[in-house]
C-alpha cells in the first residue's frame, strides 16, 4: 500500500537512526518499526485494574455532618480575628 504519512521530528530522527545502524532504506526501516511496534501486546492490559477497597469510618455521635462547612467558618473567623485583634486592648 502506497501512503503518505506526516512523521514528528522525533520519530523522524529515531527513523533515520534505525536506517543508518541497520543500513537498510527508509521503506524497510518504517515497515520494521512498524511491525515490531504493532505487534507488541498491551502491557498495561495484563495488569489488573486497581480497586479501592472502601470502608465506612462514620462520625462520633453528636456530629451532624451536614453542619460541619459551618464548623470550619467558625474556626476560620476566630483566627481571623485572633489574629486581627492581637495586642489590641478591649
Amino acid at each position: 500500500m502506497r501512503t503518505t504519512v506526516t512523521l514528528d521530528e522525533d520519530v523522524e530522527r529515531m527513523l533515520r537512526e534505525a536506517m543508518h545502524q541497520s543500513r537498510c532504506s527508509f521503506k524497510e526501516a518504517l515497515n520494521s518499526a512498524l511491525r515490531v511496534g504493532l505487534s507488541r501486546k498491551n502491557p498495561a492490559a495484563k495488569q489488573p485494574a486497581f480497586v479501592v477497597h472502601a470502608r465506612h469510618l462514620g462520625l462520633r455521635g453528636g456530629i451532624d455532618p451536614a453542619s460541619l462547612n459551618r464548623f470550619v467558618d467558625d474556626l476560620e473567623s476566630e483566627a481571623f480575628l485572633a489574629k486581627e485583634f492581637k495586642g489590641r486592648p478591649r
